[in-house]
């Protein structure tokens, strides 16, 4: 299923969510209380990778060098690909980065802003289980292909939420923030056989953000449904690969400036776009 396709499911679901709620089913403190649930959902890359692969070649913990041959020509003037490359140059192509479905349980709790109040405050924590994949690639002149995927593969979060009920008070709109903690993992491949690569904090935990919104609404006296849109950003600044001589000579470009190079992905936030269904059993 295609990301639209998931979010028309989405909108059909709370549609037609109404017409389940009938007022046998109104209950009696809407939104005012604890709550346990799970959420299905898509998770889509955010990053664009444009600047692809970045360099440290005197392992000075400063990115940004240019890997240059003997001849001081950048080695790596074939360029970069936001994807994982299918061959040693680019005219082969990249495969894109690999979208995938998530699933996360959640317990919270409610409360409105005074008797009668149509605002709602609340706050919530989840753990998600995630399995999408952010690729980016660096050609050499060799030719020689470089990529690194990376990904989350669990989250915990913290988030407080703000929203608004109106009429019967079944439904709520809100806007939600907060912190997450997850394990970025990430693997490194290339077409290089002549040097050694050595991958440094490849599966390390990080701390990142979250904010969206979304809607809510009972379709029984303790049960809700939600669809909820999270933008998250991780910062994944530990990981590199340190490029060393292997059976290379000593020309090689990764070794003219002091006998190694560190790489690692220009873009050091993972960004996710997320798109949630949830079913929330009230208390």
């Amino acid at each position: 299923m295609n990301k639209l396709a998931f979010l028309s499911a989405g909108a059909a679901v709370l549609l037609a969510a109404p017409a389940l709620a009938q007022d046998d089913t109104q209950p009696s403190d809407p939104f005012d209380g604890f709550y346990v649930g799970g959420t299905f959902g898509l998770d889509t890359t955010a990053n664009r990778d444009a600047d692809g692969i970045a360099f440290d070649t005197n392992r000075d913990g400063t990115y940004g060098d240019t890997v240059s041959t003997s001849l001081g020509a950048n080695a790596f003037s074939p360029g970069f690909c936001g994807g994982a490359a299918q061959g040693t140059g680019p005219a082969a192509g990249c495969r894109r980065d690999r979208d995938n479905y998530a699933y996360s349980i959640r317990a919270g709790i409610d409360g409105r802003l005074g008797d009668g109040s149509p605002l709602v405050a609340g706050v919530l924590v989840e753990a998600t289980k995630q399995q999408t994949r952010d690729f980016v690639s660096a050609f050499s002149t060799t030719p020689a292909s470089y990529t690194i995927s990376r990904g989350l593969d669990h989250s915990f979060a913290v988030r407080g939420r703000l929203g608004f009920s109106p009429g019967d008070g079944r439904g709520l709109f809100y806007v939600t923030g907060g912190v997450g903690y997850g394990k970025m993992e990430h693997d490194f491949t290339t077409s290089n056989t002549a040097n050694s690569f050595t991958p440094v904090n490849a599966n390390r935990y990080q701390l990142g953000g979250q904010v969206g919104g979304g809607a809510e609404l009972y379709v029984a006296p303790n049960i809700s449904i939600s669809f909820e849109y999270l933008y998250q950003s991780f910062r994944d600044d530990d990981y590199y690969v340190a490029v060393g001589p292997g059976t290379a000579p000593a020309t090689n470009p990764f070794l003219l400036n002091g006998g190694g190079t560190n790489l690692r992905p220009a873009e050091t936030d993972y960004n996710i776009h997320a798109f949630k269904t949830g079913v929330n059993f009230r208390f």
